[in-house]
């Protein structure tokens, strides 16, 4: 039964909702004031309507959300999160609190509003700064910061506390696009000609990377188990992840798609299998020292490479040999957008690329698609002539035109 304390011209009613796991028991409240022009009577018969319409919610388990916002992240952390998300994602939402919390984490969940968010992402979109580099937040940035705050009520909506994610009416502007800085054909052939003389390790990891469109952490996650040397094939099937808690580690790969087989030409497999016998060579010549991971790329004693060494060699070449230097993902939007000027169907480009779905293949790479439909279209054209045809007009000596 709910029970109401008059406090000024407020009232408080409160409701039991029994007892926690420590014993404790549970009260959910709210205050309710009434308009200056309702007489006594109003005031009485309102209250009762709404003491009955505030217990009902507390028995439906609505109103179970007067906690503080904090307080239940970090119970979504140990519930959920830490459960059911990979654990780069993790620690990604971990590293988002540094901001959410001063905003809105002393706030109560059922009483954030989708203004509080709205002002909170507006702040970091004027005013945000990285902490590294105290350059502005990206778009994406702001982005996680949105997410994180969404998963944590939409966790809060599954477990019956709120009816409503205030999230889901909160806007973000969108930002320009900006070009993906990837290699031209020409410049990709240079860079492997450049390449040439390398020690085989690198030349192995980038020649892979251009011919697979794999991730970073899927070819350094690669053993050589994952090779059918018969039929030319390398599978992916976990990734290799690096987070200042646990160091190197095994991981899932993104989603259930990127886990996919892809066919090598002859020549990567006989690089591949130079390449094997270098590592063997090396595994014998160290002896005891070498750890058995089985992994395509490792450090000098067959543990697992660190995630930034193939960035870093790439970085140090380029300068080296006063080349342009792209990122590592470079490699992978190059194989994608050479797969689409080729004419190769977005399903297969996207399941090439370990994509979830073929939308998200026409979304990163729009630009590249637009640009391949354009070229289909010239292609028509030049095999077939669209303009009139033109009429042989012969004037006779009568004066009047004759078509011919």
């Amino acid at each position: 039964m709910a029970q109401v304390r008059k406090r000024g011209n407020t009232y408080q009613i409160r409701v039991s909702c029994g007892y926690d796991s420590k014993g404790k028991q549970v009260i959910q409240s709210m205050t309710w004031k009434p308009d200056s022009d309702m007489t006594p009577k109003q005031i009485d018969k309102e209250l009762t309507r709404q003491m009955v319409l505030f217990e009902e919610k507390c028995f439906r388990g609505q109103v179970t959300a007067n906690i503080k916002f904090e307080t239940f992240a970090n119970q979504w952390f140990d519930e959920y999160a830490q459960a059911n998300l990979r654990h780069t994602t993790y620690e990604r939402m971990k590293q988002l609190t540094v901001r959410v919390y001063p905003a809105i984490g002393h706030l109560r969940l059922d009483k954030i509003t989708s203004r509080h968010i709205q002002q909170f992402i507006n702040d970091l979109v004027l005013n945000g700064k990285s902490f590294k580099t105290g350059k502005p937040l990206s778009r994406k940035t702001v982005v996680h910061h949105l997410s994180f705050i969404s998963d944590v009520f939409s966790y809060a909506v599954r477990m019956g506390m709120l009816c409503d994610n205030p999230c889901s009416r909160v806007w973000i502007k969108q930002g320009e696009k900006k070009e993906k800085q990837i290699y031209t054909v020409e410049e990709m052939n240079e860079l492997f000609r450049l390449m040439q003389g390398e020690p085989l390790k690198y030349r192995v990891f980038f020649t892979l990377a251009v011919c697979s469109g794999f991730r970073r952490g899927e070819l350094l996650g690669l053993e050589w188990k994952d090779i059918d040397w018969e039929n030319c094939l390398i599978s992916v099937r976990r990734t290799s992840n690096y987070s200042a808690d646990k160091g190197i580690y095994t991981d899932t790969t993104k989603t259930e798609k990127s886990k996919r087989t892809l066919k090598f030409p002859q020549a990567v497999m006989d690089m591949l299998r130079e390449y094997k016998a270098e590592q063997d060579n090396e595994r014998e010549r160290i002896g005891s020292k070498w750890q058995d991971y089985d992994r395509l790329f490792v450090k000098w004693d067959g543990r697992p490479m660190n995630n930034n060494t193939p960035y870093f060699w790439l970085g140090e070449f380029c300068e080296k040999n006063n080349f342009p230097f792209r990122d590592i993902h470079s490699f992978r939007h190059f194989n994608a957008s050479v797969m689409i000027f080729k004419g190769i169907d977005v399903v297969s480009v996207s399941a090439s690329l370990g994509h979830s779905t073929p939308a998200t293949t026409t979304t990163i790479y729009c630009h590249e698609f637009q640009k391949a439909n354009a070229m289909a279209s010239e292609a028509i054209s030049d095999i077939i002539d669209f303009s009139a045809p033109k009429n042989n007009i012969d004037i006779s000596k009568s004066g009047n035109k004759k078509v011919v």
